[in-house]
């Protein structure tokens, strides 16, 4: 996870949440935190910018105190570039750490250098995870802008020796072009948006076409496959539902561990603020 002087849920309640990236601290809106009560109200006057909705796609950021136009945090000895956008995100989803650390251990235990695929990548910090302990990595996402926020955290990380491709494009597309192409992975990472276009339009919906996305990274990964690791956002998804997904693309021929459950970051009072949910699968050693 992240060290506490880089990332700290200071507190969480009332639909909003109050973290600390690096120096700066940040009040933003989350709907887990919708039905609860703040626990540290003496904390909330410390922010140095809120994010405030205007409607359900709009908002914007008030600052009380003067912001960067960006600044860094590390995970690991890595750099993550943040940055206040105007949707109210940062370039950091806190609660992935412990996938990256899940995805480490992988690589580490399989002595190998293996072929990853990183679907729906944004900012890439399972790209950055992934090559920093010696993975091949393909980085895919339907936004440039985040494609290329990516790629400055690889600079700034010191990892552009690295074997990293980075593709802007529609996550099936790329998945069905590889097929043709003849391409083979290890293992497969994604954390699929529950609605989205690709850069020509091409629409992703999570109920309708998550199955076929699955199905397409089974056959680039039935050659060798080493792990998968799926997250999401999306409400109403449930751990169970998102491991049985898995579980039908896999099939009964490829035996492993299953881990499955909610994602969740813990405030500095313990108290947990769910944040999607994930599964990961690992080949049996």
């Amino acid at each position: 996870m992240f060290s506490k002087d880089q990332y700290q849920l200071l507190d969480f309640g009332d639909g909003r949440r109050l973290e600390r990236f690096g120096e700066f601290i940040l009040d933003r809106p989350s709907s887990a935190a919708e039905g609860v009560t703040r626990q540290k109200s003496e904390l909330w006057d410390s922010a140095h910018a809120a994010y405030v909705k205007r409607n359900a796609n709009e908002g914007g950021w008030h600052s009380v105190n003067q912001m960067p136009l960006s600044w860094k945090i590390k995970h690991e000895n890595w750099d993550l570039e943040l940055k206040l956008t105007d949707f109210g995100h940062v370039g950091v989803f806190p609660e992935q750490s412990g996938n990256w650390d899940w995805m480490t251990r992988q690589l580490k235990a399989s002595g190998e250098t293996l072929k990853i695929l990183n679907l729906f990548a944004y900012t890439g910090g399972a790209t950055l995870a992934a090559a920093s302990h010696g993975a091949e990595v393909v980085h895919v996402d339907s936004a440039q802008n985040s494609v290329l926020w990516a790629r400055r955290n690889t600079v700034s990380s010191g990892l552009t020796g690295q074997a990293i491709r980075w593709i802007t494009e529609d996550s099936r597309k790329f998945a069905t072009r590889e097929l043709k192409r003849g391409n083979k992975y290890h293992g497969v990472v994604m954390d699929p948006p529950s609605y989205g276009h690709g850069p020509k339009g091409e629409v992703w919906k999570i109920q309708q076409h998550l199955d076929e996305l699955l199905d397409l990274c089974m056959e680039l990964t039935e050659h060798d496959r080493r792990f998968i690791l799926i997250s999401c956002h999306t409400e109403g998804y449930v751990p169970a539902e998102l491991e049985q997904k898995l579980q039908r693309a896999l099939g009964s021929s490829s035996p492993g561990t299953f881990e499955s459950g909610g994602l969740a970051i813990r405030a500095a009072d313990s108290r947990p603020l769910p944040s999607g949910v994930a599964v990961r699968w690992c080949r049996e050693r």
